[in-house]
């Protein structure tokens, strides 16, 4: 019976066991396959599942001036990412990241609902946005490291730095212009996912090696600051339309201010007038009026004439042709001393038809008038100066008080520079140095001498000329300095109509350009007001805003007053006493 009934037993155990072992060799087999024949094939699948292509773009270089203040770099601005799929709740979700990212409900309810395992929500978000969407803890809702342009200091220096669009590329300015030296490199990568689908590793060292290479600029963000504060205040003390203000070293020709007013905030520059991004002391030229009677003289001293040579002035009315000269303050005979600090615009045609029309557009050429100068600006304007063959007489006498041509500001200082430099015009420079990513010099620039314009003697005779301008009964007295021997110059040019010959009516630009100390001078300036109201006087207008910005910049430089005949006699004086 036992025999029996062990039996069936022992048959139920054998099949049993023989199934096991047939599932055993299964596995073995199926195990063999899936080791071998499709271990390739199955990688690439869980890769796929746990892994991402990413296209990492490095960060876009800085923008920074002479002493390593930053003008433009980036911060942090996370993205907002999405897997739809773990999203429970879309629409509750889109009610929450609505509040927080100001996009509507139904937008964010749309992209949060699609079949789709990867979408966008919001680029480039602030670091207090981010840090209320951690904290709503959603699922299915990540953050991706990313950065954006900032301009730390708004509007300082906006139109020159210029600004970039939604992909960081440059748009305006030396952001557009030195798009290619800024913008960072861009690869391809493959990064690992959890079962969320979150990013667990992205090579930070990698990253930082993508970052663009940064740009050194010339410019002083104190002095910048101060031209465009002083600048403000004049442009809406005179009711303007703008300003520009210039700063330049005469020795290297080295920018330390471009300033100009109306200005604009490049973090959010979709709320200005397009007007406002152009650099206007590069782009636009106009007839700089009295300023050119500085090159006129230099022109007739280089000739062979002598500060004290003199013309009649023909008591303040000269007709060429059917066109009558005037002079505000009418003389009878004036030395070329006497025609600059009176600013005689019959004394300087007079100049001109004695040197001759050649002569004169050889003088301003060389000065840089009518040609670009190449200083690495977008939009740079070669200004107006016709060939001398096709002057009438009246546009010779013009052209040598500054109308019947056009100039941009940056050849005007760039001119006085020259008188200032002793003769030796040098190309303006804006950019330092260019920096790698790690802080390496890839590229020093250097001032470059282009050319003698004139003598070292007729400098400094123009020099003693211009410094006349600012003494007692003088046209630009406002700009004198008390401790520093000002040279300057005014002017008060009438504007040129843009659709029609002639002039406006009542319209003028009020200028100022000179330089201190007269001997070895330091910094050139010059100050460009558009249509001031009332008072349109270079003199009044302009003037007081160069010695403004003069004596701060001296101020902030440390630069020493000079010790002048009178200061000296002050103390030879106060020691007998």
């Amino acid at each position: 019976m036992e025999k029996k009934i062990r039996k069936p037993i022992q048959n139920r155990i054998l099949v049993i066991q023989i199934l096991l072992m047939g599932c055993i060799c299964l596995l073995g087999v199926r195990s063999f396959e899936v080791q071998i024949f499709k271990a390739r094939d199955l990688t690439q699948k869980a890769e796929i599942g746990y892994s991402k292509n990413l296209t990492i773009k490095g960060e876009r270089g800085q923008i920074l001036d002479r002493n390593l203040n930053k003008l433009g770099s980036n911060i942090d601005a996370p993205t907002i990412t999405a897997d739809p799929a773990l999203i429970m709740d879309p629409a509750r979700t889109a009610e929450a990241l609505s509040e927080i990212l100001k996009i509507k409900p139904s937008a964010l309810k749309e992209k949060l609902s699609r079949k789709r395992r990867f979408v966008v929500v919001a680029k480039k978000i602030s670091p207090s946005q981010a840090k209320q969407i951690l904290a709503l803890n959603v699922q299915g809702i990540y953050l991706e490291n990313d950065s954006k342009r900032f301009y730390p200091n708004r509007n300082l220096a906006a139109q020159v730095i210029g600004f970039t669009g939604e992909n960081d590329s440059g748009l305006e300015g030396l952001e557009f212009k030195y798009n290619g030296i800024l913008e960072g490199d861009i690869i391809k990568i493959k990064v690992k996912k959890d079962g969320a689908g979150r990013v667990l590793d992205i090579n930070k060292k990698q990253r930082a090696e993508l970052k663009g290479n940064s740009i050194i600029l010339t410019i002083d963000k104190k002095i910048q600051f101060l031209s465009e504060q002083t600048l403000e205040q004049t442009v809406k003390a005179h009711r303007a339309i703008s300003g520009m203000a210039l700063v330049m070293k005469p020795s290297t020709g080295e920018l330390l201010a471009i300033a100009h007013y109306p200005g604009f905030n490049p973090n959010s520059f979709a709320a200005f007038d397009r007007d406002t991004y152009r650099n206007r002391a590069i782009t636009d030229a106009f007839e700089p009026g009295s300023v050119m009677k500085v090159f006129t003289v230099a022109a007739a001293l280089e000739k062979g004439f002598t500060p004290k040579s003199i013309f009649f002035c023909e008591n303040g009315e000269y007709r060429i042709g059917r066109f009558t000269i005037h002079d505000t303050h009418p003389s009878e005979w004036l030395t070329l001393n006497q025609i600059i600090k009176f600013s005689s615009n019959i004394g300087s045609a007079k100049i001109s038809e004695t040197i001759g029309k050649k002569a004169l557009h050889d003088y301003l050429t060389n000065f840089g008038f009518g040609l670009k100068t190449g200083m690495g600006c977008p939009g740079e304007t070669n200004g107006r100066l016709l060939p001398h063959k096709k002057w009438s007489n009246i546009d010779a006498g013009a052209i040598s008080f500054g109308q019947g041509l056009s100039a941009s500001a940056i050849q005007v200082i760039s001119g006085i520079s020259a008188i200032a430099n002793d003769g030796l015009l040098m190309k303006p420079m804006l950019i330092k140095k260019i920096i790698s990513n790690t802080g390496s010099e890839i590229q020093l620039f250097q001032p470059t001498p282009l050319r003698q314009v004139v003598s070292p003697k007729t400098a400094h005779q123009v020099k003693r000329m211009m410094n006349m301008v600012v003494q007692e009964d003088g046209t630009g007295t406002k700009a004198a300095m008390e401790g520093y021997a000002v040279c300057g110059k005014t002017s008060t040019a009438q504007k040129a109509g843009k659709k029609k010959n002639g002039y406006e009516k009542n319209k003028y630009i009020a200028a100022f350009a000179g330089f201190a100390p007269q001997e070895n001078p330091e910094l050139a300036i010059l100050v460009v007001i558009d249509e001031p109201k009332e008072q349109h006087y270079g003199s009044e207008v302009a003037a007081p805003a160069f010695k403004s910005i003069m004596a701060q910049s001296f101020n902030y430089l440390n630069i020493a007053p000079e010790k002048t005949k009178s200061m000296i006699a002050a103390v030879i004086k106060g020691e007998k006493n």
